[in-house]
């Protein structure tokens, strides 16, 4: 079996790793460079949904990338647009012929003999093992097990005789004209579904185990529009960027310091929209706000069809489903002719891939991150992992810049290998996203990373410590062995954790 070998290897074809690639090309050209993406199209996230209404969650001057801005008004764009960005943006730096579809990855082994990572795939297709090689490999395979979702058995399933939808996996023949439908779920997903399902349905149920906190935001960015028309080139578009990113930053940040105030704040908006005789208790959680992640909606569209009476509220626990839908604990029972169950992710490090040195296994769920980019005793790897409290691609710009940054210092001082290395006993036994009350961390938060009791092994969701942190310091560090090839065995092979 050949080997095809290149200087620089990123695993995933979405936003973060188009994103990477661009920043290698741009700032690294010199480097041979490659993307293994297991689906068939770049796209991610964003190929990988077809449900009614898949749109971000952030908005798109945030979301999208800085060294390309998004030119379009639209506030949180749909999965179509957002997928047509992303493979624009990638002819843009002449990426198509770089990247290499329908790669699943199973294992990456880094080699101390070889100094690099020799990489097993399955051509799904085919079926064929194909071999791969890199010198660096980056990681921008997401959070979330693409093969199937997070979906709890309820009881009296096989009584119901219409149909169950997961989103993660909706057909798109589904007709659900004037049909009855009942959306298990509170958070993103189910907030997105409810409108955009309504009006086309008969009705449209949203049925909550508990309440998330939902507001609203303006789906067309108008002063950004007028900016547009006075301001040279892509300026409007970089002042709305900055301006946003502020703005979430501000609103994460006044949760946490005025939890009480925000969360009146946040219920007042609401109460506003839904109207003065809706059941406030749908829409007041009982954790404070960010606890976990709050839920946007464009121009109040949820508020909307819950105040027309095109869609409805029922939070309450699920007794069984019946044969013609499910019943409550309350003893009150939701006719259903589909049932879509928006109750989560399953979370998934590395794309299911298993990571070893030499042969022995590496799991990264026993190591910290080094400034959340780099991997504590795993040489020459970067992980992508973007943020929970603001735009997911923020921090994967940040962290491609200072890939860029790492590979260009290693090159002017003849250094092939470079492993974080920690000497301070920093490790605790929380998970990095430990403090996220979300179901979906708290059912898989072993999967994730471990946080360190200081910096720079800790992983802090804040955008502008991040930036001084990744763009602003000096590369070397005491806490970075920088290796000559020769040394690389040296550098990984210590008794600690290396092979864990």
């Amino acid at each position: 079996m050949s080997q095809q070998h290149y200087d620089v290897l990123i695993i995933g074809a979405g936003l973060a790793g188009i994103g990477n690639a661009c920043h290698i090309a741009r700032e690294c050209p010199d480097k041979s460079l490659a993307i293994l993406e297991r689906r068939e199209r770049m796209g991610g996230t964003w190929d990988l949904f077809k449900y009614p209404g898949i749109r971000s969650d952030s908005d798109m001057f945030s979301f999208g990338y800085k060294f390309r801005p998004w030119h379009d008004l639209k506030t949180l764009a749909d999965g179509p647009a957002i997928r047509r960005y992303i493979a624009d943006t990638a002819e843009a730096y002449g990426l198509q012929d770089k990247i290499r579809y329908g790669m699943k990855i199973i294992r990456s082994d880094w080699s101390s003999v070889e100094r690099r990572w020799n990489l097993t795939a399955l051509h799904e297709a085919t079926g064929e093992t194909r071999a791969f090689s890199c010198n660096f490999l980056v990681s921008c395979t997401g959070y979330y097990d693409h093969d199937a979702g997070f979906r709890p058995e309820f009881p009296g399933e096989e009584n119901f005789k219409g149909t169950k939808i997961h989103p993660q996996h909706w057909p798109e023949d589904l007709d659900y004209a004037g049909r009855k439908v009942v959306v298990i779920g509170s958070g993103a997903t189910a907030v997105t579904l409810v409108p955009a399902m309504a009006g086309t349905a008969g009705h449209v149920t949203m049925l909550q185990r508990s309440p998330s906190y939902v507001f609203s935001v303006p789906s067309f960015d108008r002063l950004t529009e007028a900016l547009a028309k006075l301001l040279p080139g892509d300026l409007a578009y970089r002042f709305a960027r900055k301006r946003n990113i502020w703005i979430q930053r501000g609103l994460y940040l006044a949760c946490k310091r005025w939890p009480k105030t925000m969360r009146k704040f946040l219920l007042g908006q609401v109460r506003k929209r839904v109207g003065p005789d809706f059941d406030m208790t749908h829409f007041t959680p009982d954790y404070m706000p960010w606890d976990e992640r709050l839920c946007a909606v464009p121009d109040g569209d949820l508020f909307r069809v819950l105040r027309e009476g095109q869609a409805s509220m029922a939070t309450d626990h699920i007794e069984r489903f019946t044969e013609n839908g499910i019943l409550l604990q309350s003893g009150e029972e939701l006719e259903a002719d589909i049932i879509v169950t928006a109750t989560g992710l399953k979370l998934q490090m590395l794309g299911g891939m298993d990571l070893s040195i030499d042969g022995e296994p590496a799991p990264i769920n026993r190591r910290m991150t080094y400034k959340g980019v780099l991997v504590e005793n795993i040489p020459n790897m970067a992980w992508v992992f973007g943020y929970t409290n603001a735009p997911w691609t923020l921090k994967a710009d940040l962290a491609a810049r200072y890939l860029c940054r790492l590979i260009r210092h290693m090159d002017e001082h003849e250094l092939d290998v470079v492993v974080p290395r920690d000497t301070g006993d920093n490790a605790l036994d929380d998970g990095i996203l430990d403090s996220l009350q979300s179901g979906y961390v708290q059912r898989d938060r072993h999967c994730l990373p471990r946080q360190g009791r200081t910096m720079p092994w800790q992983v802090l969701m804040h955008y502008g410590k991040d930036k001084k942190m990744l763009l602003d310091e000096a590369i070397e560090d005491e806490r970075l062995a920088f290796l000559p090839a020769r040394q690389a065995h040296a550098a990984v092979a210590q008794p600690d954790s290396v092979a864990a």
